[in-house]
């Protein structure tokens, strides 16, 4: 595990990553985690595990709050900051391979943020259980930066997850994007999770990679293999 340093109005600091790699990597996914739990998370490990089987590099990365030990998300200019660091640091290590930026419910989110501000420029951003709105305040959407990502999107969404309630209005945020897909989980809740089917959080993780790498293929111009 190495550091990536990240510049912050307080002062530089630095946050670990994880790498999980194929020899010849044909994209490499950065992988942000949701807001309550870090990198090493099952669901994220399982994620990386299947994505590098198909040929995807992943970096996963933690945020400076969570890095610090405190359990609640800084400011979002701390995210972004941490987001294009990591995307300077992905660029130095996998040099001209497509870079994809990901993450967990929050951290797609940060994601998308960061690329609507210009401080990231990736190939496609992929997010796994967007949080539209906190769940239960429809009222409260968190869109209106999204149409401002010119890169391809893809939303990954379990049907019946809170934090999208009602689906209409994530099909009208992804419908408001200049090129965006939704792929929607069947009976998924926010973490994929569905009702009477039991598995463990790495093995739903992994369940989400061949859809996501089947995507990547074809927006990126990568042939199947």
């Amino acid at each position: 595990m190495t550091g990536i340093a990240v510049v912050l109005p307080a002062g530089e600091t630095v946050v670990s990553r994880l790498v999980t790699a194929p020899e010849e990597p044909w994209a490499v996914m950065a992988l942000a985690h949701g807001a309550g739990a870090g990198m090493t998370h099952p669901f994220l490990a399982g994620a990386a595990e299947a994505a590098a089987g198909a040929g995807i590099a992943v970096v996963r990365f933690q945020f400076p709050y969570l890095e610090a030990g405190r359990r609640m998300p800084g400011p979002a200019a701390h995210a972004i900051a941490t987001w294009a660091a990591v995307a300077a640091a992905v660029a130095v290590e996998f040099p001209g391979v497509p870079l994809v930026a990901a993450g967990k419910s929050y951290g797609g989110r940060m994601a998308s943020m960061a690329a609507a501000e210009g401080a990231i420029a990736p190939d496609a951003l992929v997010y796994l259980g967007y949080p539209l709105h906190p769940p239960g305040k429809s009222e409260a959407l968190r869109v209106a930066h999204l149409p401002a990502v010119t890169a391809p999107q893809l939303f990954v969404s379990g049907s019946a997850d809170p934090f999208v309630q009602p689906l209409a209005d994530l099909e009208a945020a992804v419908a408001s994007c200049p090129d965006a897909q939704l792929h929607l989980i069947d009976r998924g809740g926010h973490s994929f999770e569905v009702a009477g089917a039991r598995r463990d959080a790495a093995e739903v993780g992994a369940s989400l990679m061949p859809d996501i790498a089947g995507w990547l293929r074809t927006r990126l111009g990568r042939p199947s293999g």
